[in-house]
């Protein structure tokens, strides 16, 4: 059982004031205020044009193109100051007002707090945001953006080079005929025509990836949960399950994103179910593959070759096995590495930047703007309910065809115009987005993300009981044309259905499919449905106790005495594997699915 987590950037709290003026484009306006906390807890505002009656000042601490440069300095002051060491960071910083990065220049919460509340934008030139302290950004009200388009062509252009140049071993050959030798039988490659490529997540780079294997002749098989059947189709792609695109491939080309699901998705385990002779590309990240055991791969001939930009630590120890191995291929992450990225990289980040120094929302923006959060207090449970919803709801997702149709519906007592429900909408897409996905939703990139993926969500409100002081009656997620991990999470309708509502400021879930539950959507949640007879509550109870696994909330739903049942049960630590094996063992047990929020 896989289970999936997230680590959120921020809130997605705003007053209902703000919501009324804002969309999700880039043509509105930021609040001219953003929160910073004092040692004291008081909130002071910091508006955005204060200091800005001369020229801002945008620190540019890494390398950037001359064509961003230039357009950075139509706007502001630009002092290009690289290899800063952390102190002499947080030194200059408490005069500048932006910053832009690239990966080796780490923005960590000492910079935020030196800068005395003045830095109000960092700008990553580039997609991956792992040297940039979000939580502490958002806390000292700084937007952070990067700049995710640019450099998509290179890295698919890399990704197709170094599965070429794996294939006809030439980083192999050219070092042996440098060193005198010629050793044309020892460097035989294969052929790319005609074998079958995996390409493991099909965003822009992976799907760029597909077109160009494509014109080499290559079978192209995908997984990504959200690729849409149709775009993959127009190009000649079958979308199919994770089992299945590594068991089948004779090369898989990384292009996921790293996060909590995807760390070491390739591991012992997986490399047990491939192909024997695979051969690996990754140009993505490189913590998604486990490198001892590709180490492993290698020496057991399950893995034939890999050729790899990216490593779990960089520059990789200069005694790596990995690095050092025969089969390996290695670049030093050059993914995004031609004059014309660099140059469309730097134009991206540094309209992005001036964008939002003149308080623009841009859609590459990866943190939401703060506003005080005791005038959302009514909302402030109903957000928590709506991101664990989409949580729960893109869990229980299985198979290849990728989530795509999703429908919310909002009971409220309220009359329609009384109850504004973007900032909901925006959580729900991040509960279904962030899980899988590098991408930090908020209610600036929300509807973004979401067409992007090829997900549409559509919502509809319907009159709830209840009194119109309550905002919300319940909220229910649906997701259509999807098969579930979970058979009893299916409605009559045929959809994964989950509901939940606030009960005592605690957002709870109450119906899986069509069978009511009441659990407290804490911790974590094991659903397990079962033959209704006696003392199964105590079976399942008795197997978590005896692994010292706390169950917080416990809740049965049936159709009918002595017919099917469903148990949601709230645990406060992930059970172990052989756990969860030993309830699916329960003879009355019929399906189990462990869900992390």
């Amino acid at each position: 059982m896989a289970a999936t987590t997230s680590t959120a950037a921020s809130s997605l709290l705003a007053t209902k004031k703000n919501l009324s003026s804002l969309s999700l484009t880039s043509a509105n306006k930021l609040p001219a205020f953003s929160p910073l906390l004092t040692s004291s807890r008081r909130q002071r505002f910091i508006v955005l044009s204060a200091s800005l009656n001369s020229k801002p000042t945008v620190l540019v601490a890494e390398k950037l193109g001359e064509a961003g440069i230039n357009l950075l300095k139509d706007f502001a002051n630009v002092d290009c100051s690289y290899n800063l060491s952390p102190d002499e960071l947080c030194t200059k910083i408490s005069l500048c007002d932006a910053i832009i990065v690239r990966s080796g220049t780490k923005v960590s919460r000492e910079v935020f707090e030196s800068s005395g509340g003045r830095l109000k934008v960092v700008g990553r030139a580039g997609v991956g945001i792992d040297n940039v302290d979000l939580a502490a950004a958002t806390e000292h009200g700084c937007l952070v953006v990067n700049a995710p388009t640019a450099n998509t062509v290179a890295a698919a252009e890399h990704g197709i080079a170094l599965m070429a140049a794996m294939a006809r071993n030439v980083a192999q050959a050219d070092a042996s005929v440098k060193a005198g030798k010629w050793e044309r039988n020892k460097y035989v490659g294969v052929s790319l025509v005609g074998k079958t490529l995996a390409v493991m997540g099909f965003g822009k780079v992976g799907s760029e990836v597909a077109r160009r294997a494509k014109g080499l002749g290559m079978h192209v098989i995908a997984h990504d949960p959200y690729a849409p059947a149709d775009r993959a189709r127009a190009i000649g792609v079958e979308l199919v399950s994770f089992d299945e695109a590594i068991a089948t491939a004779d090369f898989i080309s990384l292009h996921m994103p790293l996060t909590p699901a995807t760390a070491k998705i390739l591991n012992d385990e997986t490399f047990a179910k491939m192909k024997k002779g695979v051969r690996i590309v990754n140009v993505a990240r490189g913590g998604v593959i486990d490198e001892d055991a590709l180490v492993r791969a290698l020496d057991a001939g399950i893995v034939a070759q890999a050729a790899l930009d990216v490593f779990t630590v960089e520059p990789p120890p200069q005694d790596s096995k990995l690095v050092q191995h025969e089969r390996v291929t290695v670049t030093p992450h050059l993914g995004a590495s031609t004059k014309e990225a660099q140059e469309g990289v730097a134009i991206e980040i540094a309209e992005a930047v001036v964008g939002a120094l003149k308080g623009e929302l841009a859609s590459t923006s990866v943190n939401a703007p703060m506003v005080p959060a005791e005038v959302l207090t009514e909302l402030k449970p109903y957000v928590e309910l709506a991101e664990k919803l989409g949580r729960l709801a893109v869990q229980l997702v299985s198979g290849g065809s990728g989530v795509k149709d999703v429908k919310v519906t909002y009971a409220s007592a309220r009359a329609p115009d009384d109850l504004d429900t973007r900032v909901l909408r925006a959580m729900i897409t991040k509960g279904l987005i962030e899980p899988i996905s590098s991408v930090f939703v908020n209610l600036v990139n929300a509807d973004f993300s979401a067409k992007q993926r090829g997900l549409r969500i559509s919502e509809e409100r319907i009159l709830g009981d209840g009194s119109p002081e309550s905002p919300l009656h319940f909220i229910q997620v649906q997701i259509a044309n999807v098969e579930s991990k979970f058979a009893s999470a299916i409605s009559e309708n045929g959809e994964i259905k989950v509901e939940g509502r606030v009960k005592d400021g605690i957002p709870h879930l109450t119906k899986v499919g069509s069978f009511e539950v009441d659990v407290s959507l804490e911790g974590s949640i094991i659903l397990c449905r079962q033959v209704d007879q006696p003392g199964m509550i105590g079976k399942v109870g008795s197997v978590l106790g005896v692994e010292n696994v706390n169950v917080s909330f416990m809740s049965v739903g049936r159709i009918a005495p002595r017919k099917q049942a469903v148990m949601a049960i709230g645990v406060d630590e992930q059970p172990s594997k052989e756990t969860l094996k030993k309830i699916g063992d329960i003879p009355a047990v019929e399906e189990f699915v462990f869900l992390k929020l």
